[in-house]
């Protein structure tokens, strides 16, 4: 019986190509072979000289012939042509800063092809050696101008639609995981939904052109969660006979995938149809520069044709781009924000390194060492927000302070073992992927809300509304005796405990209450209730 399947499965398969075949043959030119893309694209140079061979008829051709890609490829490529590209589809509908984040999705699934193709060729290296991170580096460069994309354009009026495919880009980085890759996937779905569920939420009664958007985009983790069960269950394999991954991963570059050989010619008539072609990824033009003012006009469906062409050629359609240097960006100089233009700095072509030091924000796993990179510590005031990142530990003065005023909102995030206070009243503060940081506030006018941040500590002395928890790990919160209305939202999380002061104007140590863990749900009547579960004794 399972020989039968496997016979089944494998006709369906020569069918499937056959019929590719006969589309890729629409007059009687030379086929043009294409290798290491998503699509067949004409390349000089490739088809074998007539006579090669001696006593050859002058009218017949030799031709290059390309072993088929692996099954796990061909997959790959089936999703990216299917969910992938359906998404961009979509993006392109809603056009402006969304379609040119999904053009940067594609070109990081087709960097994530080409590392695939890698792994089939070569031995697995040391992940911790400068090899690993070599070959990885196109990956890292194509997720890391993702997430720049949102972080340059925080004040547009798309920003959860640039934060929903931000924090889902990380599904990417499953290659890494060398146990149950699958568990990231759906860590990356539910960091994608946090915001995807609020684009739905805003649009579901406006335009449900952005409805489906969102839920295109969760098609594609399920449709990568499936590929992986599939195909890599227990992690990544790589090839134990393989080469040196330098010489796989130049191979790929260079569109060699070493397995080409010579046919007999193919007789003028009555013969079968020529080989597949294979992907091509090498010499495509960079990409069109982004507009002055960074918001890039919308696309014109046909351009999409073109762009996927480019995109499938690899890396060096972004070898060409050029980082703006720290001086001349306005969202760092609030100085230049007063004139119309920026003024001309340095240029750095090293675009690739620069990129690869910028790690995505990552799930509820820390991302794989392997592909993180630190980022100096940074405290600034942009307009009415303050931004607080990667503090590793607390400053040599002891504790990090912020004198906040009534309009300031405050985001704290990539913060670890750190202490932060936050002087006079603020209007809210938002913590994410935060480890071991202390909290310490006078009042706020709105919320405090924590995501994805464990063993965090927050101190109320003034007066608070609402604090929001949200995927946290172990929390203390401490509510001094004017907070003690304030209420606690809680989701997705455990070993939280709120201390209280002792009641009246006695002194005393806190009492702590743990927030409950355990649901009861019952039907009563035709009514879902749901009750705490109590433990006694």
């Amino acid at each position: 019986m399972a020989n039968m399947n496997n016979l089944t499965t494998l006709i369906k398969r020569l069918e499937a190509a056959t019929s590719r075949l006969e589309d890729m043959m629409p007059t009687g030119s030379d086929p043009s072979v294409a290798r290491n893309g998503l699509a067949s694209l004409p390349e000089s140079g490739l088809t074998a000289p007539r006579a090669d061979v001696e006593d050859e008829p002058s009218s017949s051709q030799t031709q290059l012939a390309v072993a088929p890609l692996p099954p796990a490829i061909d997959d790959f490529d089936a999703l990216i042509n299917g969910d992938v590209k359906t998404f961009v589809n979509m993006s392109e509908e809603i056009g402006g800063l969304v379609a040119e984040q999904s053009a940067a999705v594609l070109r990081a699934f087709a960097a994530e092809r080409k590392f695939l193709i890698v792994t089939t060729k070569a031995k697995k290296p040391d992940i911790q050696s400068p090899v690993y991170m070599e070959v990885l580096k196109d990956l890292q460069s194509t997720m890391g101008i993702v997430n720049d994309i949102r972080e340059a354009n925080r004040p547009s009026p798309l920003f959860g639609h640039l934060t929903t495919v931000s924090e889902g880009i990380n599904v990417l980085t499953w290659v890494a995981i060398e146990t149950k890759p699958v568990d990231t996937i759906t860590e990356s779905l539910s960091s994608a939904q946090f915001w995807g569920n609020r684009v739905i939420k805003e649009y579901k009664e406006k335009d449900q052109t952005h409805v489906q958007w969102v839920q295109t985009f969760y098609r594609i983790f399920t449709s990568l969660s499936g590929y992986v069960k599939q195909h890599y269950p227990s992690g990544l394999t790589w090839n134990p006979d393989g080469v040196d991954p330098l010489q796989a991963n130049e191979e790929v570059n260079n569109g060699d995938q070493s397995s080409t050989r010579s046919l007999p010619p193919q007789p003028s008539a009555g013969g079968p149809p020529p080989p597949p072609p294979l992907p091509n990824f090498s010499n495509a033009p960079p990409p069109p520069p982004m507009p002055p003012n960074g918001v890039p006009s919308s696309r014109s469906p046909s351009d999409m044709g073109a762009v996927f062409d480019e995109i499938s050629r690899g890396e060096a359609v972004t070898s060409k781009l050029r980082r703006v240097d720290p001086s001349s960006q306005t969202h760092k100089n609030p100085s230049l924000r007063a004139g119309s233009a920026v003024p001309a700095g340095p240029v750095r072509s090293d675009s690739s390194s620069s990129r690869g030091n910028r790690s995505p924000i990552p799930g509820t796993k820390p991302k794989p060492e392997s592909m993180r990179a630190k980022k100096p510590p940074k405290k600034e005031l942009e307009g009415n927000k303050w931004l607080i990142e990667n503090y590793d530990s607390n400053p040599p003065s002891g504790m990090l302070e912020i004198k906040a005023h009534i309009s300031h909102s405050i985001l704290i995030s990539r913060c670890t073992k750190t202490t932060i206070r936050v002087i006079g009243k603020a209007n809210a503060i938002s913590l994410d992927n935060c480890t071991r940081v202390w909290l310490i506030i006078d009042s706020l006018v709105s919320a405090v809300d924590v995501i994805k941040s464990p063993r965090f500590e927050l101190q109320v002395l003034g007066k608070l509304p609402t604090i929001m928890l949200d995927q946290v790990d172990g929390a203390a919160v401490y509510l001094g005796r004017e907070s003690l209305g304030t209420e606690v939202f809680t989701s997705k999380c455990t070993g939280v405990n709120v201390n209280l002061p002792p009641p009246g104007d006695e002194e005393g140590d806190y009492v702590e209450r743990a927030l409950p863990e355990q649901m009861k749900h019952v039907v009563r009547d035709g009514v879902m209730v749901s009750e705490i579960v109590e433990h006694a004794g």
